[in-house]
């Protein structure tokens, strides 16, 4: 038993992508300096709004400035490239969507290792995001669009951001848990598709709630449905979809959150993990977080390192079966 208990901690720490050398002299004075945090989205995404109320309350908690840098392009990589050639000495971090793993899938190659060249801090919040269709759409909840997609197999269109984006995967992942299948129409970026579901171009698309509740009030939107398994403080009325589509432990959540370079001692990850944590958990940041439509997610290293896998797993899973062709 005592050998297991060993074996397991091991595998564990390799995982996460902690250092389990003795405390080097720079964690003794850590922090020494600023701490520099990659963003690799643009400013006033919604990295990059979750990101900055959460380092703010790190920075007074840990006495050093936190400065955010937008280091935005190709879905995130052009910014993890730079955290992942980072020293490994506390003082660059990266805030950081689910896309890191999936980009795993959707990259033919990558400048760096998705998970041996990151240390996972923990999570910062959830992306849930909501089935939004065209009012001229003759449905009124999840199941009467799934009905549909089914007497119209492959005629719906719906609108993404592009091909392995959050709202490509998210609607992927709903069409095969509903056995239905959609027309995919991808645009260059959030705005675009929109624009095109709000002009009646397409027909449905998956929105992170912020983008769609103005819309869904106006009634220029109709909300079938969360990707949580519980309603949303932002959008009361909306059910999931685990119940409004007849999907029972349906989930897609896209995290956010903070990783550092590959073998960042210990003793750093754990004090950062734990001002993280506390930084999420206060009531002032809750509000922040949940002001920009995003739920904040309390978890340290090991869980953020076992979700990660389990995302791997299932983006891997879904390229695969919408033929998605990587980049």
């Amino acid at each position: 038993m005592k050998n297991q208990t060993i074996v397991s901690a091991a595998a564990l720490a390799a995982l996460a992508g902690l250092s389990l050398q003795p405390l080097p002299a720079v964690a003794q004075s850590w922090p020494a300096k600023p701490i520099r945090v990659i963003v690799p989205w643009p400013g006033g995404g919604s990295n990059d709004a979750a990101a900055r109320p959460v380092v703010q309350k790190m920075s007074e908690a840990l006495g050093v400035p936190f400065v955010v840098e937008n280091r935005a392009g190709a879905a995130g990589t052009i910014g993890a490239e730079v955290v992942a050639r980072a020293p490994a000495d506390g003082h660059t971090l990266m805030v950081h969507s689910a896309t890191h793993v999936s980009n795993a899938s959707t990259y033919k190659t990558l400048s760096y290792r998705t998970f041996e060249d990151f240390t996972p801090i923990g999570f910062v919040s959830g992306q849930p995001w909501v089935l939004v269709v065209h009012p001229s759409l003759p449905v009124k909840t999840a199941r009467d669009f799934i009905t549909l997609a089914r007497s119209q197999p492959g005629q719906i269109s719906y609108a993404s951001s592009g091909n392995g984006s959050s709202p490509h995967f998210g609607m992927e992942a709903f069409a095969t848990a509903a056995k239905i299948r959609l027309m995919h129409v991808p645009y260059r970026g959030g705005p675009q598709s929109m624009a095109s579901l709000l002009g009646g171009e397409t027909f449905a698309s998956t929105a992170t709630l912020p983008n769609a509740i103005g819309q869904v009030k106006a009634n220029r939107l109709k909300a079938l449905g969360v990707s949580t398994l519980t309603r949303q403080s932002t959008m009361p009325d909306v059910p999931p979809l685990a119940e409004s589509a007849g999907l029972p432990g349906f989930e897609m959540n896209p995290w956010i959150a903070m990783l550092g370079p590959a073998n960042m001692p210990r003793p750093i990850v754990d004090r950062l993990a734990t001002e993280l944590m506390r930084a999420v958990k206060d009531p002032e940041v809750r509000r922040a977080l949940e002001s920009q439509g995003v739920a904040p997610w309390v978890g340290g290293p090991e869980e953020l390192a076992g979700r990660m896998r389990k995302d791997f797993e299932r983006y891997a899973a879904l390229v695969k079966s919408i033929g998605l062709q990587a980049q």
